[in-house]
């Protein structure tokens, strides 16, 4: 299944905080716009783009990169962008495109 960013948006679009993939902690999702989810860290703020994103989930739905968390932010480094790929992970999983 694609990625529906209006279900994004409307999960996250007011902000939130979800489990990270390890457990124990949280990442927080600031806001959502057309482009990108923003995220804040006590030691950083960023944003995971729209296009990563959407080509990740196309990519873990085609089985050209893995659907296990653990392993998954090397694929994405490699396969999408060596951009934030841990907390890629994080929003995928609480997405449900990974396991």
């Amino acid at each position: 299944m694609p990625l529906d960013w209006s279900e994004v948006q409307r999960r996250y679009g007011h902000g939130a905080r979800i489990p990270t993939v390890a457990g124990g902690k949280t990442l927080e999702i600031t806001s959502v716009d057309d482009d990108n989810v923003y995220i804040r860290h006590p030691l950083w703020t960023d944003a995971l783009s729209r296009e990563h994103l959407e080509k990740a989930a196309r990519l873990i739905e085609e089985g050209r990169i893995t659907r296990h968390a653990g392993l998954f932010a090397e694929e994405y480094r490699a396969e999408v962008a060596d951009v934030r790929a841990t907390s890629a992970a994080h929003v995928l999983k609480n997405l449900g495109f990974l396991e």
